[in-house]
């Protein structure tokens, strides 16, 4: 199940990582792509402006520096119709010289190229023919234009020659490349915030962002080409939220794997301490029967030897002797019903069925009768027990019979587990509107471990020897829970070999 459990939580971050690497990749992939689109409209948009103010200047009636015109005509038969077709098409290339002003770049003037196209195609049918063509054609098709294709590249290449060498923050602003970058990153599904920057051979220039700087994360493409395909300039783009953005994209997927592992692991856990709680208990509970049997083993068997001691002939006739095995009898039996009577009492404890009916009583009265019960035993080892009732108030709202036997429990175990001379001092004090009940003694004590669990039903520590010291481990649990019916806490300071203090601590009632 270990394995297993392992085994899932690695999957599931391989997957993870192999995921978010793939997002990486196609965020850079994405933005790439944006940025190459930028380029393109960048340029775009230069061509633009300055064909546009080229029209400007002619409309204005600007007249071209120069003109050269070129004329291609072509002549062929066709036989199938009995025609015959002349193509012709005349190029003019005129070029303008602009004043600077016009463009705001700096320079003195600027030439721009113009060139025009005119294509005519005539049909002639060689019945009307003379030799000469003084016949006006049957057909006659006249296309003129402002620019093919060929011409766009024409002045495309002539404007980048002329414009290389214009510093790029008057070729383009920032508010324009931001525009620009916003719209293709958002096309391609990216948007989040973004710093930019054009940078002419590794020195920055005044078009970029007011927070840009370059990271290893920084993604670049070159702007304004020159005809070799090659450029000075940069255009670069980094995104501070880039890792957030990455992770939102895998959220959901991360949550919910976390989610279920939690829940896995969570099973898991609670599956492994069930099955060391429920080992822990089957052994307390071993001990226990164990326990139980050896505490009836005694009693059953004294009173088989009393029994058989009054079957005896020689000793039914002795009445005094006959009495006192009668006695022993009694005794044994009574001892027997108590045990019983401690786990059916705990027993109804926990399914809240004892009936604990409370009076107010004088706490020291209590104390006082609980010793009672044990000082004969103290007395019979040689020890003693001191009281020192110093609290001014002590009236508690208890159940005298339960309460009075949870002070005697904590006082046998003193005796119990003291090897010499049990040596026991009680004490009570006012706390606010507490009283505190301490009862320390000299004996054994317990470790750290031990404390945390002595009010543990069944609980006994072991010492090499389950039966060294008599009972069933019930006694504390059922001290814990009187005085918790009674709204009370009870706790337990203690060193080995140094003996140990429970202290109870009661509301007073006025």
């Amino acid at each position: 199940m270990s394995l297993s459990l392992i085994g899932i939580i690695f999957v599931q971050a391989y997957f993870i990582n192999n995921t978010l690497i793939n997002e990486k990749n196609q965020f850079t992939l994405n933005v790439k792509r944006s940025l190459s689109f930028v380029s393109k409209a960048i340029e775009d948009k230069e061509f633009a402006v300055f064909d546009n103010k080229l029209q400007e200047f002619i409309e204005k009636g600007g007249k071209p520096d120069t003109t050269a015109l070129s004329e291609i005509i072509l002549k062929y038969q066709d036989n199938a119709n009995n025609e015959t077709v002349i193509f012709r098409n005349g190029i003019l290339e005129e070029s303008y010289k602009i004043p600077s002003l016009f463009f705001e770049i700096g320079l003195d003037s600027i030439s721009l190229n113009r060139v025009q196209s005119n294509q005519e195609t005539k049909v002639y049918s060689n019945n009307n023919l003379t030799g000469e063509f003084k016949i006006s054609p049957e057909k006659s098709f006249q296309n003129i234009q402002s620019m093919s294709p060929l011409q766009q590249a024409h002045f495309i290449a002539a404007t980048r020659e002329r414009f290389k060498n214009i510093p790029v923050y008057k070729r383009i602003t920032s508010e324009e490349v931001s525009g620009f970058l916003k719209k293709q990153l958002k096309n391609n599904g990216i948007d989040i915030n973004f710093e930019f920057a054009i940078y002419d051979k590794d020195l920055a220039t005044k078009v970029q962002s007011d927070d840009f700087e370059v990271s290893s994360a920084t993604l670049g493409v070159p702007v304004f080409l020159d005809n070799n395909g090659e450029s000075d300039y940069r255009l670069y783009v980094d995104f501070p939220e880039r890792n957030k953005f990455l992770f939102s994209t895998i959220l959901k997927m991360l949550l919910l794997s976390i989610i279920f592992t939690t829940i896995i692991i969570v099973a898991y856990s609670s599956a492994v301490y069930q099955l060391i709680k429920q080992r822990k208990i089957s052994q307390i509970k071993t001990d226990f029967i164990n326990n139980m049997t050896h505490e009836f083993k005694t009693p059953i068997a004294t009173i088989n030897l009393a029994l058989d001691s009054i079957k005896n002939p020689k000793i039914i006739g002795d009445q005094e002797k006959v009495m006192r095995y009668l006695g022993m009898i009694k005794d044994e039996n009574k001892r027997m019903h108590a045990q019983v009577e401690n786990v059916l009492r705990i027993s109804k404890l926990e399914k809240n069925e004892l009936n604990i009916s409370k009076d107010r009583v004088k706490l020291h009265d209590l104390v006082e009768d609980a010793i009672t019960h044990v000082e004969l035993i103290v007395e019979d080892r040689k020890g003693y027990v001191n009281m020192h009732l110093e609290a001014a108030k002590s009236s508690v709202l208890a159940n005298e019979s339960h309460f009075t036997n949870v002070i005697v429990n904590i006082l046998d175990n003193a005796i119990k587990y003291s090897d010499d001379a049990p040596k026991i001092d009680v004490y009570t004090e006012n706390v606010g509107n507490n009283i505190l009940l301490k009862i320390a003694d000299q004996g054994n004590g317990m470790s750290k471990q031990v404390q945390k669990r002595v009010f543990e039903k069944f609980y006994r520590e072991h010492t090499g020897n389950v039966h060294n010291v008599k009972g069933h481990g019930l006694g504390l649990a059922y001290v814990k829970r009187i005085v918790e019916d009674h709204q009370g806490h009870i706790s337990v300071e203690s060193e080995k070999g140094k003996g140990s203090v429970f202290t109870i601590k009661l509301p007073l009632i006025s």
